[in-house]
């Protein structure tokens, strides 16, 4: 039986491969919606999917892709204090209701925490994420870096690797060869509003709607995400669960797709940073800002800039209101 390691436990090549696939079913994209009401179209219409991408089974959003995949490379982060940021995700090819998803996590890069008195010692781990899907094609890759203490509080591991590897940038080469081989036109043509040609670089979205978070730990058992902080408010430093951070990611996301209600789909993260922790019941809100748009032959790419602000009751850790807990850039694909 293997035991949650702790900071010390950790080797530069290290194999957490033995997950259990998963098959993304109706039902779970399902459950997957009735948290999150993210309104791309795609994966909620199974017409003007298959119209668009002319395959029969619908599109799975990529927010469900993605929280997927982190949950099965939680094996390494069962004692995880907190994820800090996930860097260069790249969908390479979309997902289908039918697909089966497979995820090897490895070790790529240790890194302790400077020793301060008074604070348990403890370290960041860098993590690469390959998925593949039934036909052992490769999904995504990317990359994420949790924060694991140290069983010995007092340990000094000399761990200092550079953390490099992560790149927090995508070649736009790189998005490219990620956009799908679909029918634009007939999205347009079916779909009313502003597409990729109505965007202007520099504009600035508030999200009125404003979303709390609930449902938490229902996420995390969905997705088979073993960290402990986010099931067990007596584990971890806040005396209350921490909300999964693909949950902060995926309320944000819904909140693009109601912002931007002709997005296609989410193509890539540049850098997705937690620079602060959420709990059930905050409230969450966002600000898009179009950063850059880039044409192809049919529609084309459009970088945002996202960030995240949470407000909270007196009863939680950190209260306050627009305490900012996100921030984000990812490549986007329109019409």
């Amino acid at each position: 039986m293997e035991t949650a390691p702790w900071f010390e436990d950790f080797k530069v090549g290290d194999d957490f491969s033995q997950v259990p696939s998963i098959t993304i079913t109706e039902g779970y994209v399902a459950l997957h919606q009735a948290i999150f009401g993210d309104r791309l179209r795609l994966p909620l219409d199974n017409n003007l999917s298959s119209l668009v991408t002319d395959k029969d089974e619908t599109l799975v959003n990529p927010s469900v892709v993605c929280n997927l995949a982190i949950g099965q490379s939680t094996v390494p982060s069962q004692r995880v204090m907190g994820n800090l940021f996930y860097r260069g995700l790249v969908l390479q090819q979309p997902v289908f209701i039918g697909d089966t998803l497979t995820t090897k996590t490895k070790v790529v890069a240790l890194k302790q925490n400077k020793i301060k008195q008074g604070r348990p010692a403890s370290g960041m781990v860098a993590l690469e994420m390959h998925v593949r899907n039934q036909h052992d094609d490769t999904v995504m890759l990317f990359w994420r870096c949790p924060m694991i203490p140290c069983q010995d509080p007092e340990a000094d591991t000399g761990q200092a690797d550079s953390f490099d590897l992560m790149p927090d940038k995508i070649a736009m080469s790189e998005l490219e060869r990620a956009v799908p081989d679909w029918k634009f036109e007939r999205y347009r043509d079916s779909v009313g509003g502003s597409h990729f040609s109505d965007l202007e670089v520099d504009s600035k979205i508030q999200v009125e709607a404003q979303d709390t978070v609930t449902l938490a730990p229902e996420l995390v058992r969905l997705t088979l995400n073993m960290a402990m902080t986010h099931t067990d408010a007596t584990y971890g430093i806040y005396g209350k669960r921490l909300v999964y951070g693909g949950h902060t990611i995926s309320m944000a996301a819904a909140q693009i797709s109601r912002a931007l209600p002709n997005m296609m789909t989410i193509l890539g993260w540049y850098h997705c940073d937690h620079v602060a922790p959420v709990f059930e019941q905050d409230i969450l809100r966002s600000d898009i800002t179009i950063v850059d748009t880039h044409p192809l032959a049919e529609g084309g790419i459009v970088i945002l800039h996202l960030e995240s602000f949470a407000t909270r009751g007196q009863e939680a850790p950190d209260p306050g209101e627009n305490i900012k807990v996100l921030d984000w850039r990812l490549a986007t694909l329109f019409a």
